[in-house]
Parts: structure tokens; sequence; C-alpha cells
């Protein structure tokens, strides 16, 4: 009986799922929610992207300082930013959810709201998923991103050489800087808002900025910007075999960090991460526009030989190494 119940249960919640996003018509997707598995027809001549992200209570956010709406969005907006980070065009999502009982009703349905308001923004469908009821009494979230770019020319992290201009979209700092807003209880729980305003709860990828990069030939390699600029551009130069100086004066930091000690302002541009710019590298002769779909770009250093490293230039012209200060799992 308790199984029975519990799959009546589930198959609500998937009904509901597929009323969420019901009426959305795809070229891509021939197939989705309803059956065992999706069936996607890819845009000719372009090779499948696919990248996966978990989202974990207490880990990637808190229910008691994000609200549905903003974690239902910044799901989806971490899977989206790795496509953008290689030019690719999203296809569809996938995402699967383990959910508290008592979660299953107003608070998935906001949750969903979150989700859908992104993916309407990028033409994004949902083509199917999973749910279960969660163990742990805890919400976790797994979205997987399957994308395409013409074959061949999707961006990586190992084009950099040495020679190449660092770049920057965006400002930098802003979603840290809110975070420990929400730590102190400056910032009350959202239900919408633009990047702009609460980067840290409603973060935008930067999909139209990475396609055009990659349409017009402008970057040589490219990461976006998840775990801070420190710890991912070390893990662009090493992609690369490369090193690189950063200009702290050069970086642009976001309004919210903006007010705060300099000091604490670079160590959130540097480490505080969650911002989901690009971070991409073009040669020194490239004529690089001051905003590509509608985003600032801003020259923030330049790419030197592996053995240089990576350093810093501090605001009196003094250099010291820069050390990877971001986000890394199962760090000690």
């Amino acid at each position: 009986m308790k199984k029975q119940t519990r799959q009546v249960g589930e198959l609500a919640l998937i009904e509901s799922i597929r009323r969420e996003f019901a009426g959305r018509r795809s070229s891509v997707v021939r197939l989705g929610i309803g059956d065992d598995c999706a069936i996607l027809r890819p845009p000719a001549g372009c090779e499948i992207l696919i990248t996966t992200d978990f989202s974990l209570e207490g880990r990637h956010f808190r229910r008691d300082w994000h609200s549905p709406e903003s974690i239902g969005h910044r799901c989806l907006a971490r899977g989206l930013s790795d496509l953008a980070a290689m030019g690719a065009t999203p296809m569809a999502a996938f995402l699967s959810l383990a959910l508290p009982l008592e979660l299953r009703g107003t608070w998935t349905r906001r949750f969903l709201h979150g989700f859908r308001a992104l993916a309407d923004v990028h033409a994004v469908p949902l083509a199917g998923g999973d749910t279960a009821q969660s163990p742990a009494e805890m919400v976790v979230a797994d979205i997987v991103l399957v994308g395409a770019a013409p074959a061949g020319r999707a961006l990586r992290r190992s084009g950099a050489r040495a020679g190449d201009l660092l770049y920057v979209s965006g400002a930098l700092g802003g979603a840290a800087a809110e975070l420990e807003r929400m730590r102190t209880g400056k910032v009350r729980l959202i239900r919408t808002g633009s990047s702009k305003q609460h980067p840290q709860m409603f973060p935008e990828p930067r999909l139209a900025a990475g396609q055009s990069l990659l349409r017009k030939g402008l970057a040589t390699a490219c990461i976006d910007l998840s775990d801070g600029l420190s710890t991912d551009l070390a893990h662009l130069c090493l992609a690369s075999g490369v090193g690189a100086e950063v200009d702290a004066a050069r970086l642009p930091i976001h309004g919210l960090a903006a007010g705060l000690p300099n000091e604490e302002a670079l160590r959130l541009a540097l480490d505080g991460g969650e911002d989901y710019e690009l971070l991409f590298t073009a040669p020194a002769t490239m004529k690089m526009p001051r905003r590509i779909a509608g985003v600032a770009i801003t020259a923030v250093g330049r790419i030197v030989s592996r053995r240089k490293g990576l350093t810093l230039t501090g605001d009196d012209g003094t250099r010291k190494p820069l050390r990877p200060g971001g986000w890394e799992h199962f760090k000690s």
C-alpha cells in the first residue's frame, strides 16, 4: 500500500511537471516527457555537447536564503553557462529532482516556475528527467543540458597561446557580495529579479555572448566563471599549457561589491565565484568590441608562457603569485 501511494504521488508530480512545460514546440525535440527516452534531432552539420550539474541543498543553495524560484533558476543557469562557455546553442534540458515529501506542492510549483522562466528566455524545452522522494529530507536537483555547435568549432579551454589578451564579460564579485548579505539577513527571499540586481539569486548565463564569440571567431579559449576567476583561470591555463598575468586595476567590479573595502572587493572578484560570466582569450591583434550581445567586455590581463605561472599585478604595480582561491569540492 505504501508503495502504491508513493507511485501515485510520483505520477501526480510528473504530470504537474508535464503541464508546466506543455505547449512548447521544438524542431529539435521529436519526443519529450512521457516515454522511456527522449528523441532529439540535432541540427545538420553540428556536434552535440552535453553537460550536467548537481544543485545540492546546503552546498549550492539554502531554502532559508534562496526562494524556490531562485533555486529553479540557478539550477538551469548552471548548465546553460557551461554551454555558453563553448559557444553552444541549447537543444534540450533534462531535470531530475529528489524532494522531501512535504515539498511536492507549492514549493515544487514555484521551483518549476523559476526554472521555466529562464528556460523561456533561452527557448530551452524540458525533454525529460526523473523524480524521487529524498531519503535525507534535502532537495537534490540534477540538470543535464544538451546543446549543439558547428562541427569542430566549439570553444574550448585549450586554445590560449602566449601573447593572447585575457578578457571577461560583465562584472565580477556581485554574486559573492550578495551571498554575504544573505548570510547577514540583509537580503530577503526574492521571487523574481534581474541578474544586475540579484546576481546570486538570478544569475544570467551569457549564451548570446558565447555564441557570438564562436560565430565571429573572436576567442582562442573560453571558460565560464562558476568557481571564481582565480580558480577558473588556473583551469584554462592548465588546459592550454600557459601562464597568465592579471591586472587588478582592470577587473570590472560589480556594484554590490564596489562599495566594500578595496581588498575585500578584489577578493570577491577573484575568488567569490558564481558570477557565470565568460573568461576568454583572444590574439592581441584582434579588434575586440567593447560589448558583445549587449554585455560589456573588459581586457584584464594577458597570457604568458607556462613557466611564468599565474601572477596578479596590484594597483601599485607590485606583482605576486595568483593562487586559485575559489571553490573546489573535496578541498580539505
